[in-house]
């Protein structure tokens, strides 16, 4: 089902942007869909749910050829795994120590259980179609802004637009009976650097009402309030 998850209003100027994001629920795992006259799709769900993704796009009043643009959190099967659905002439962009993983240029390390789950599963993502583009902390990639959240994985980003008073998480965090929750450490490679970086987005994010993450229920309002809640919590 698509949730959409901001008011679609239009300017009276007579060519303004239409503004609007969905959360694509793809069964376990969220995707979001982003229009302000940029098409963003943000993560791309499992490689066996991709005809859930395609349908949930289209839900939306968009095909999948509209998307200009894919943001991905971070290198996970339920993340990255829809990739191979969409033209491989999209411009994919991941954060720089996951990029590696993805394009099978790096091997996941052995050292935590993640990266052994990484290492198992990565001959089954390994992407050759699409031009993966590395993203550092900081980069600006149209309305978005990149922010370095390592600890769920090493290239984790968080994706988050001041001028659209949104951003997506990932699984830095997890929605949990209403509240943000830190990525437990079954999930995570380093779950110390969860907690910095939960601290350090919180002290670095904009503004913005609006919270998606990978996991859970998005936040319609108040997002930069319970992140930087949470952040206070942990420190």
């Amino acid at each position: 089902m698509v949730f959409e998850l901001t008011e679609s209003k239009r300017s009276e100027a007579p060519h303004a942007a239409r503004r609007t994001a969905w959360q694509l629920d793809l069964t376990g795992v969220n995707a979001y869909l982003v229009d302000d006259g940029t098409v963003t799709l943000v993560d791309t769900g499992t490689p066996w749910g991709i005809s859930r993704l395609v349908r949930e796009i289209e839900r939306t009043g968009h095909a999948v050829t509209d998307i200009d643009q894919v943001l991905l959190t971070h290198y996970d099967i339920d993340h990255v795994g829809g990739l191979r659905g969409l033209d491989r002439d999209i411009p994919v962009y991941l954060g720089t120590p996951d990029r590696g993983f993805l394009t099978g240029q790096e091997r996941p390390p052995l050292s935590t259980p993640k990266g052994v789950l990484h290492r198992v599963v990565g001959p089954f993502l390994r992407d050759r179609d699409h031009v993966i583009e590395p993203v550092e902390d900081g980069d600006a990639i149209g309305s978005f802004k990149a922010y370095h959240t390592p600890g769920h994985t090493p290239g984790h980003m968080a994706y988050l637009s001041e001028s659209l008073s949104i951003g997506f998480l990932g699984d830095l965090v997890i929605e949990r009976k209403g509240e943000l929750v830190p990525s437990p450490w079954y999930l995570s490679y380093d779950t110390d650097q969860v907690a910095d970086s939960i601290r350090d987005l919180a002290d670095r994010q904009p503004p913005i009402e609006t919270v998606g993450v990978g996991h859970g229920v998005p936040f319609l309002k108040n997002g930069c309030v319970r992140l930087a809640e949470l952040g206070r919590a942990i420190a």
